[in-house]
């Protein structure tokens, strides 16, 4: 039995949207899974020379604790990874590898999750320990995940024009969140609440507003206060009126470009190697999923499912 299963990176937070806002990018990695191939690990890409092939894992992690709530065991298996989202730079690669083995898992175990995006989403969710990541790679586009673990999608408008600028610097998840305070002040939370209803309206209907709405109160200046040289990038874009945001954690940031301009460049920023920027652009779907060779090894085509958009 062989599946292959797609997630794409993402970006949460986008500003005063923090733990609820996500977009996803069309930037994916890629998970195969083949129990006729001989066992073991492999990488290829983003963390190829890093990422343990002991099974060790996070895929193989989600992979055994969904074996492991079902009470069924794993085959023996070939795992291959093609990884072109960056680690630890603030997209979502931990989202993405948390989806990968929920819904690999699924499909090995014929438990029907993987054909369920929102049961992927809410156990990915629990695992991962915060939902927005998880909900724009899910499903796709522009989403707004709520405490009460339902999210919304909405379409982004066509005329966004997204960068992503990548410095070589990495940030844990763990370790950015362990720089916010415990508290924080009622007129910050209220200009995050008036900023994130900007921001919908921004992305969906009115770009020219993003300027306003992607400024944040609650996590960003904390978040930036440990990485200078990425608040000075971040300075200077506001000073010349771009749109833009630190990704997730961090350090990466979304830029929104401006139709009036040329694209951004590194010279122009004076940035330099390993600054990098992507335009994945937005993806309107979430993961998707294929089984090949039918449950029985058959041959039949493959079956896909477990995409939404």
């Amino acid at each position: 039995m062989r599946v292959t299963v797609r997630i794409p990176a993402t970006s949460a937070n986008l500003g005063p949207g923090f733990d609820s806002f996500g977009l996803a990018w069309d930037l994916c990695n890629e998970l195969v899974v083949d129990t006729a191939a001989p066992p073991g690990v492999t990488w290829e890409g983003e963390g190829a020379d890093e990422l343990p092939a002991d099974g060790s894992d996070l895929v193989g992690r989600v992979m055994s604790v969904v074996a492991g709530r079902m009470s069924l065991p794993l085959a023996p298996l070939a795992r291959r990874g093609r990884n072109r989202i960056p680690l630890e730079r603030g997209l979502g690669s931990s989202s993405a590898a948390t989806i990968a083995g929920v819904v690999a898992a699924s499909a090995m175990l014929d438990l029907g999750i993987d054909a369920d995006p929102i049961s992927v989403f809410a156990m990915a969710a629990e695992i991962e320990g915060h939902p927005d990541n998880v909900a724009a790679a899910v499903f796709g586009g522009f989403t707004i995940a709520l405490d009460d673990g339902t999210v919304h999608r909405l379409e982004p408008h066509p005329d966004l024009r997204p960068a992503l600028l990548v410095p070589g610097l990495r940030m844990s998840t763990a370790a950015a969140r362990s720089v916010l305070p415990e508290s924080v002040l009622r007129v910050d939370a209220i200009a995050n609440v008036a900023r994130a209803a900007i921001e919908v309206e921004a992305l969906t209907r009115d770009p020219s507003l993003l300027p306003q709405a992607l400024l944040d109160r609650l996590h960003e200046d904390v978040r930036l206060a440990t990485m200078p040289e990425v608040a000075d990038v971040v300075a200077a874009l506001r000073s010349d009126h771009v749109p833009v945001c630190v990704s997730g954690a961090g350090p990466s940031l979304v830029v929104f470009e401006r139709s009036d301009r040329p694209p951004i460049t590194l010279d122009a920023l004076g940035l330099t190697s390993p600054w990098r920027i992507l335009r994945p652009g937005i993806r309107s779907r979430g993961f998707e999923v294929e089984i090949g060779g039918g449950r029985d090894g058959s041959g039949d085509p493959p079956l896909q499912r477990g995409s939404i958009g």
